[in-house]
């Protein structure tokens, strides 16, 4: 049977000493935690319109591409010292500052088809009224997910979109 946790009860979890506990704590809830104390993986989206990803974690390590838009959601897959290994939507890898990465959480709509709009609708029902019909790859701010719904918006648009629709949550993950 798989765990659904919330995020205040990962929260609760945390500030009950999980972190401290290391990895046995963590596996009693099926988690893996970093250095940081934080669970991974995890998402988080892009503090800044320009963040540097390179080949290793320093800032001796070359470059090897730069994201130039803020809140885009990324995956943290491992930690070393203050710098983050993250995942993009299309499996690419590469290390970051920490203070580049904000808790704030986002989602790509249907990155992995360009060919139809995402409806994004009144309600967590595929009977609601749209609200929106959403491009591949905008980005989406998630407020909250259900079980299959999330709840989202972005610049003059909000509706609940299907989350197996988005890249930037869990498909078992519950936020409120």
């Amino acid at each position: 049977m798989r765990r659904t946790l919330t995020i205040a009860a990962l929260a609760a979890a945390w500030t009950a000493g999980l972190a401290a506990s290391g990895d046995a704590g963590a596996q009693q809830y099926g988690l893996k935690v970093g250095p940081s104390g934080l669970p991974l993986p995890r998402f988080v989206s892009l503090k800044s319109d320009k963040v540097n990803v390179r080949a290793g974690p320093g800032r001796t390590h070359k470059v090897k591409w730069v994201f130039t838009k803020v809140a885009i959601p990324v995956e943290i897959v491992s930690e070393f010292d203050n710098w983050r290994r993250i995942r993009f939507a299309d499996g690419t890898e590469g290390w970051v500052f920490h203070a580049l990465l904000s808790s704030t959480r986002t989602a790509l709509v249907r990155p992995w088809r360009e060919d139809e709009l995402v409806e994004a609708r009144s309600g967590p029902e595929a009977t609601s009224p749209i609200t929106a019909r959403l491009e591949p790859m905008v980005i989406a701010r998630v407020d909250a997910c259900e079980r299959e719904w999330c709840d989202v918006r972005g610049r003059g648009w909000q509706g609940y979109v299907r989350k197996e629709e988005l890249w930037g949550v869990y498909p078992d993950e519950i936020l409120d």
